[in-house]
């Protein structure tokens, strides 16, 4: 399990976790990611943005290591609680296999965009994500990382 603080000031808001899901995505997608690219002030600005942001690391059940506050507020989980959670967690168990069908296509294509698929929060409410991206994080020497997840557009079921 992972035991990580919240994102704040003390710890620069993850900067370099998050250089890492910007960089690997403007790097595989071939756009910006955001406009704003001051390194001091990007981390704080995506852990309070209007979308959810997460990401896993490379574990054989991978674990969330990163969720902006409004993934958290979604999946109604505190920092505490989805930081070390198995993503595959994030779906109910009927939809697990078409989970990792998604997962391996990510690993395997570096990217999916337009994804709608259904999640469910810690008190069973269930939400539809519409066009969703799903990344491969690569590290600076194009190690694999782990995988990200962005999505503004949600239904509650």
């Amino acid at each position: 399990m992972l035991k990580m603080p919240m994102p704040s000031e003390a710890n620069d808001f993850y900067r370099d976790h998050i250089a890492l899901l910007v960089d690997s995505y403007e790097n595989l997608l071939q756009r910006r990611f955001t406009e704003n690219t001051d390194a001091d002030t990007l981390g704080q600005k995506l852990f309070t943005a209007e979308f959810a942001l997460l990401s896993h690391n490379t574990d054989p059940d991978p674990l969330f290591n990163y969720a902006n506050q409004k993934a958290m507020d979604l999946f109604e989980l505190s920092w505490d609680e989805l930081i070390g959670m198995p993503s595959r967690l994030s779906v109910e168990p009927e939809n697990h296999q078409a989970r990792e069908r998604l997962m391996a296509k990510v690993t395997a294509t570096g990217f999916v965009e337009n994804y709608t698929g259904i999640r469910v929060s810690k008190t069973g409410r269930r939400f539809r994500i519409d066009n969703a991206v799903i990344w491969n994080l690569y590290g600076r020497q194009g190690e694999y990382q782990g995988q990200a997840a962005y999505f503004s557009d949600w239904v509650y079921l």
